[in-house]
């Protein structure tokens, strides 16, 4: 008696082990039975199900997964191979639909692998490099997400995110390509160069210009200035002079003289000279 109780009791533990299953926070499951789905769990918790062979609950995990994709190589608007190297972070929302299309985890990177990859190439294919690897790489993946997740909803699968992790140029193109950087930039360099030169010459022209023109005026106005103190002096000069006529015939002479004679001339004078006599006085 005690062993068929004994018998019960491990029976009735087994039962309950195959039939009672938990539901863990981050975890979705769908129940089977003979391979036909019977319903789908997605909240946490203690549920129930015949025992096996007659219902199997097969588990997927709810939360955010992260897929490296293998490097490829695309090629840009502007017929440049580029090697990109990229990740997707996705998420199971459809167990039932991803059980009957992908069925496990696998076979859903593989998947994924291929949607990525189309909808990478067909988006880099209408942009330069200059723009995949500079300003509008953000734009580009998120066109690249959304593209990619509307493909994957028929596997029951959300794209949250693709990103480029680091974008390569294939080896035997690195130096041909960083040699026409390098002639562009210098090629700009020079034409930044030129147009420097150029409009230096200008200034330079300019401010000549404007110096000859402004000592012009200057010496216009000076000689404006000058002809009219000598007209004026000359106005006092013929009111003085005409005042006493002798004075000014004296006067005359002495800026005659001055003008003829330095320190080393000797001058002989005849006694009735006027300027003897005026120094003899």
């Amino acid at each position: 008696m005690k062993k068929l109780f004994a018998i019960f009791v491990v029976l009735v533990t087994l039962v309950f082990f195959t039939t009672v299953f938990i539901v863990d926070e981050t975890e979705q499951v769908v129940v089977l039975a003979f391979g036909k789905p019977v319903k789908t769990i997605t909240k946490p918790g203690l549920n129930f199900k015949l025992p096996a062979p007659f219902q199997v609950a097969v588990t997927f995990d709810k939360r955010l997964l992260e897929y490296d994709v293998p490097p490829e190589e695309v090629l840009s608007m502007d017929k440049k191979t580029l090697i990109m190297d990229n990740y997707v972070r996705w998420r199971i929302v459809d167990p039932l639909l991803f059980l009957q299309t992908v069925q496990a985890i696998p076979t859903a990177k593989t998947r994924l692998d291929d949607i990525v990859y189309s909808e990478l190439r067909q988006e880099l294919g209408i942009h330069d490099m200059v723009e995949i690897i500079t300003e509008t790489r953000d734009l580009i993946m998120d066109k690249v997400t959304a593209a990619s997740n509307e493909e994957s909803e028929k596997y029951g699968i959300e794209v949250v995110d693709v990103r480029i992790r680091r974008v390569d140029l294939p080896s035997e193109n690195e130096a041909s390509i960083y040699a026409r950087m390098e002639a562009e930039r210098n090629r700009k360099a020079n034409m930044f160069r030129s147009e420097g030169e150029e409009e230096a010459q200008k200034i330079r022209a300019k401010t000549e210009r404007d110096k000859t023109v402004i000592l012009a005026d200057a010496y216009k106005t000076s000689q404006e200035i000058r002809g009219a103190g000598e007209a004026r002096a000359l106005d006092i000069y013929a009111s003085s002079f005409s005042k006493d006529p002798k004075f000014y015939e004296f006067v005359r002479t002495l800026e005659t003289y001055e003008k003829v004679i330095d320190k080393k001339t000797t001058l002989v004078l005849p006694g009735d000279s006027k300027l003897f006599k005026e120094l003899t006085q």
